[in-house]
């Protein structure tokens, strides 16, 4: 086997044991740190404690699932794999999801690892997700699907009867639990397995802040998953593609600017407001999060600043020419205006077109800057020329295969094969 691979130009290394990276969708460090401090996730306290670590780092932006993930497992920003929301405006006007491999301009680690014939698996608990992770011939499954299909690259029928229950629904508290339960039976299937990806579903993190009993019984499942992980002898990394805030008042009002509404009641021409945190899951967020992109006429820009900095909670307006170096985004697919908002103020278009009424409680989403900041745990020590990066916090969570990849600590009887190799 090879000992590396060149993927959007960075060099990996093949794992040779078995490698996992987990995605917390939503997962911001509050809910980590409350858990810690409190001593429920008991394997991952001793994960860290036996050389692990714990730092912060940054996710793209905006601070959403699809150019996130894509991030993360291409090690590149938006600018150059294509994916800069769930959701945009194409330059022929057409409104699109971006959940086609169709969008992507950039190849996945996984995808360069599995065509040198490196066994390797995406699990997602969103089917949204699936088709992106698995293009490239990745072997790829999500929860949602999981009644639906099988994993014929592994010769799995049937993934209920390897994984030994039925999947729950994609708005059940567990749903991300059962995306770790498929990895950890396809690799006891295949010990051969060596690089695993495993995104979760933030059902749980929009519905419950750090330290309400929902978000405890997600993160004591996931801790004891994660000790299954580490019994198995898996090397493991973990992150997030965004945090999560609190979007209401005290009354849980949603506390939402419209912005339609808001610019075309100051006389402002508006052509589209396109909110990129849109996807199928409309209980989670009803579509409204902390960014959002304008489309209007050259000649309104600067009446359109001066109605949009009148707002509060109103923090950043970039045209598109300085979006796609500040967000490092495609310009031909974000808007002429960028927007974001405070931790506790959401963007909306127009009022009537945003149904609330299936929410799974107060409004909590994310999107903005204060949805950012992200963990980045891995299982070894982190050495060689990214450390100091690292332990200073300026990675991004597009880092985190190079970490877990390239800069963990070897053990011992790698390193002895390695010299061995060279030495032949």
């Amino acid at each position: 086997m090879m000992e590396t691979i060149n993927v959007n130009d960075r060099t990996y290394r093949v794992p040779q044991e078995p490698t996992v990276v987990f995605t917390i969708d939503g997962g911001d460090p509050d809910y980590l740190d409350d858990a810690l401090h409190r001593g429920i996730m008991p394997r991952l306290a001793a994960m860290l404690a036996d050389g692990g670590q714990y730092r912060l780092g940054a996710s793209e932006m905006p601070s959403l699932t699809n150019p996130n993930n894509l991030s993360i497992v291409t090690g590149v920003p938006p600018a150059l794999h294509g994916i800069p929301g769930n959701y945009c405006r194409l330059e022929n006007g057409a409104l699109e999801l971006l959940n086609d491999p169709k969008f992507l301009r950039a190849p996945s680690i996984h995808a360069a690892l599995a065509e040198h014939g490196v066994p390797t698996l995406m699990v997602t608990a969103k089917e949204k997700l699936r088709r992106l992770l698995g293009h490239g011939g990745v072997p790829s499954v999500s929860v949602e699907k999981a009644n639906e299909t099988g994993l014929p690259e592994y010769g799995i029928p049937d993934l209920p009867q390897l994984v030994g229950t039925r999947p729950p629904g994609i708005y059940d508290w567990n749903a991300s639990h059962y995306a770790m339960r498929i990895g950890l039976a396809v690799h006891r299937a295949h010990p051969d397995l060596r690089l695993l990806y495993v995104s979760l579903t933030d059902r749980v993190q929009h519905a419950a802040a750090p330290g309400d009993e929902l978000a405890d019984r997600f993160l004591i499942e996931f801790d004891t998953l994660l000790g299954e992980y580490l019994d198995e002898g898996f090397v493991v990394g973990i992150t997030a593609d965004h945090g999560m805030n609190a979007k209401h008042a005290d009354d849980d009002t949603p506390t939402v600017h419209y912005l339609a509404d808001i610019l075309e009641q100051a006389g402002v021409e508006v052509h589209d407001v396109v909110l990129p945190i849109t996807d199928p899951y409309v209980r989670h967020h009803g579509a409204l999060g902390s960014f959002a992109w304008i489309y209007l006429p050259e000649t309104e820009h600067a009446h359109a600043r001066e109605v949009l900095t009148g707002l509060p909670g109103i923090e950043e307006i970039w045209n598109r020419a300085d979006a796609s170096t500040v967000y490092e985004h495609p310009q031909d697919r974000i808007g002429d205006l960028a927007v974001t908002a405070s931790a506790h103020v959401a963007l909306g278009g127009r009022k009537r077109d945003h149904d609330l009424s299936g929410l799974h409680g107060a409004l909590r989403s994310h999107g903005g800057r204060h949805e950012q900041p992200i963990p980045l745990i891995t299982s070894r020590p982190v050495s060689g020329p990214l450390a100091a990066r690292y332990h200073a916090g300026v990675l991004r969570s597009r880092d985190l295969h190079d970490l877990v990849l390239n800069h963990l600590t070897r053990p011992d009887h790698e390193i002895a094969s390695a010299a061995a190799t060279t030495a032949s």
